[in-house]
């Protein structure tokens, strides 16, 4: 069982930046896929973005792109998500998830959410 924390949530304007972390307490997660994915009131969980831990690479959402940049520290823990000019339809909760085998599967794991508030 791989445990997720995010943090870094919270209330910020429109046009600002936000950072969000996700690490894996006493995990290794060196050969997962690390994914952000949020969900707005009323609407079904969207992907945003996703990293492979191995190689660095990098996908985004196409409404993402340019906005976000997703990436990992060299050892391990943990993962971030910068968002930058953030706009009121950005709230919603943002959720890290971990894919133990990249390619094969979904997301084994979640992490509880953190919200991410964008005031206009």
């Amino acid at each position: 069982q791989v445990q997720l924390v995010e943090s870094g949530g919270g209330l910020v304007q429109a046009g600002g930046p936000l950072r969000l972390s996700c690490a894996a307490p006493g995990r290794i997660l060196r050969n997962y896929r690390m994914g952000w994915l949020r969900q707005a009131p009323g609407k079904e969980r969207e992907f945003v973005g996703t990293i492979i831990w191995n190689t660095g690479t990098t996908v985004y959402a196409d409404t993402a792109k340019g906005l976000i940049t997703i990436s990992r520290d060299n050892d391990n823990n943990p993962v971030y998500l910068q968002m930058n000019s953030l706009k009121p339809e950005d709230t919603a909760v943002y959720y890290c998830a971990a894919d133990s085998s990249p390619g094969v599967g979904g997301y084994d794991y979640w992490g509880q959410g953190t919200q991410v508030t964008v005031s206009s």
